[in-house]
């Protein structure tokens, strides 16, 4: 059996809810006191929430192990402990080896450096030297598809060349433990394959990948185990076919409510729940029916909104924008709203949704809610049979053969 290389126990990251308290001397103390003595005994007690709470697992060398849940479920929490990046505030874990961290797009990077002189940078950072990174400069540039732009500035660059070139190079200096946090969401999908097959090299080598992502089929082609995260807790650990189909079901029946949502002190708007209103079918969030949609949002306001504006995006699975819309200049009095949207028409293929809604008022965010439980579209697959060429539009079609008039050869030539 493989060496345990990371081992943790009781893992635990509490938060403090709220803003950074501000440094004050002891002379602005005692003078607060004099002004108003009882004060000091009546300070307002913080909020706390725990990101990760007693989480306890074990990964051994060469597993690839899928980390998933939903957003805030604690799941990049546990990777920046694992990183270093973080301390836990509970509980301790053991790592064995060097680690290479892709936790966000760039990290590392500096904006004023090229890419070939972020390259060495990040290499040193993992703990490389210099003759090493040579002997691999090839492979990275190779790989991240930048040549063209190796010596500009990494500032100019696009998202996606920015994460051709920091997956690039964490993969190819080869760390003993690779963690990566959907930053693959960021890359074309052909890229995203090439990852995909670059991490499953890199394992098959010995090494460790701890792979998160909200995407269930790269989950299922990558990973042998996965762990699935739900409010700071691990709700399952087990072989991928099994926690994954147990997750999906989960989002479908709407048992995945984000307990973090709970209401903060002093909040002036919260999102409270969605619903499909037209048409109305067994389950609120499920859509089996080609046709109108009304989709429903009820937000509870505590303070009254004077210049509000309100997002609504739609993402599918892989987290890729498929459409989004705004107002201004919204007013709103303290009490429930309901904000209702009317559309002709959502022809997208059967599988799973989610809906992002957010509200400010004048520049202020006031809630920013990915959408639970998911949005399922269940209606009738009405697109090509072969998966690549169905797309991402389940839009009805009707087709007809006739006969027409023999024409001259000079007409049925294309233009």
């Amino acid at each position: 059996m493989s060496e345990v290389v990371i081992r943790a126990e009781q893992l635990g990251k509490r938060y403090r809810i709220g803003e950074r308290e501000v440094y004050r001397a002891l002379r602005h103390v005692l003078g607060d006191a004099l002004k108003s003595p009882l004060r000091i005994f009546c300070r307002a007690t913080p909020s706390y929430f725990w990101a990760l709470k007693d989480v306890s697992l074990e990964v051994r060398e060469g597993e690839v192990l899928g980390l998933i849940g939903r957003n805030g479920a604690g799941k990049t929490t546990l990777l920046k402990i694992l990183s270093r990046i973080t301390r836990p505030t509970d509980g301790h874990a053991e790592i064995h080896g060097r680690v290479g961290s892709l936790l966000e797009v760039g990290t590392g990077f500096h904006p004023e450096l090229t890419g070939r002189e972020n390259t060495y940078l990040s290499g040193a950072i993992l703990g490389m030297r210099k003759n090493e990174i040579d002997a691999k400069f090839e492979s990275i540039v190779d790989f991240a598809e930048i040549e063209k732009f190796l010596d500009t500035p990494v500032k100019h660059y696009s998202s996606g060349m920015f994460v051709r070139l920091a997956f690039s190079v964490a993969a190819h200096l080869e760390p003993d433990i690779l963690l990566v946090d959907e930053v693959l969401a960021v890359g074309d999908i052909a890229f995203q394959k090439k990852c995909l097959g670059k991490m499953g090299d890199v394992a098959h080598r010995g090494r460790t990948v701890i792979f998160v992502s909200h995407q269930m089929n790269q989950i299922r082609r990558l990973c042998q185990r996965v762990v699935w995260f739900d409010a700071g807790h691990i709700r399952a650990n087990g072989p991928t076919a099994e926690v994954v189909s147990a997750y999906e079901a989960a989002m479908a029946a709407g048992e995945i409510t984000a307990s973090h949502r709970a209401g903060l002190p002093n909040e002036k708007a919260r999102f409270l729940r969605w619903e499909i209103v037209e048409p109305r079918g067994s389950q609120p969030n499920v859509l089996n029916y080609h046709g109108p949609l009304a989709i429903k949002f009820i937000v509870r306001v505590n303070e009254p909104v004077r210049d509000g504006q309100h997002g609504i995006a739609l993402y599918d699975s892989g987290r890729q924008l498929l459409w989004g819309t705004a107002v201004n200049h919204l007013q709103l009095e303290s009490g429930i709203h309901k904000f209702l949207y009317s559309l002709p028409t959502l022809p997208l293929r059967p599988g799973v949704y989610s809906w992002r809604v957010t509200l400010f008022d004048e520049q202020e965010m006031l809630d920013d809610w990915d959408c639970a439980p998911e949005f399922l579209v269940a209606t009738e697959p009405v697109t090509h049979w072969k998966d690549e060429w169905a797309g991402i539009l389940n839009i009805p079609s009707r087709f007809s053969v006739s006969s027409m008039e023999p024409v001259s050869v000079f007409q049925e030539k294309r233009s």
